[in-house]
């Protein structure tokens, strides 16, 4: 996993990242949002509701933090061993948005973790034990939390959303 040395690098590194992956999206019509491909596990529509459901939890849980709250990870109604459960919430929740509007949605809540990153200290960021969210038996930093559901994915989904349009856009233009 890639390291940072400051909150600049990390900021700048899901800047990057997730246009890269948004760019991904420019080609693809709305009535395919939600064609599924054996070689790919999920829709184009399913992609970003998985990115958006993420990103609104790590900021779910750094909110109810700071009111006090107790933060049940990933959520209170899915264990981390009922992943499948969670991911299907998210893609209840916004895959019937169209495209453009899922992506605004990403947009804004990376917009939302900006701010959030940019009020860390550093010690906040890139310390273990600052979060009681973060504070697992991994013992990771917050920074890792925010990599591993934007920059680590973004990278990856990029990959997957790439594969989904060769095969999905060629045979759309050879049925033409």
């Amino acid at each position: 996993m890639k390291n940072y040395e400051t909150k600049q690098d990390l900021l700048d590194e899901i800047k990057k990242k997730h246009v890269k992956y948004d760019s991904e999206f420019d080609a693809i019509p709305e009535t395919l949002k939600n064609t599924r491909i054996e070689e790919v596990d999920r829709t184009p529509s399913e992609n970003l509701s998985y990115q958006i459901g993420w990103i609104q939890l790590l900021l779910s849980w750094e909110t109810a933090e700071q009111k006090g709250l107790h933060v049940t990870t990933p959520t209170p109604d899915y264990k981390w061993n009922n992943l499948g459960g969670l991911y299907q919430s998210f893609y209840d929740k916004y895959g019937n948005l169209p495209l453009t509007t899922q992506r605004k949605l990403l947009q804004d809540s990376l917009n939302e973790l900006y701010t959030l990153i940019e009020s860390f200290s550093d010690d906040e960021l890139f310390l273990p034990n600052q979060r009681s969210w973060a504070t697992t038996k991994a013992m990771w930093p917050v920074w890792k939390w925010i990599h591993i559901n934007t920059v680590a994915p973004f990278i990856n989904f990029r990959t997957k959303i790439r594969k989904w349009k060769k095969s999905v856009l060629i045979e759309k233009t050879l049925d033409n």
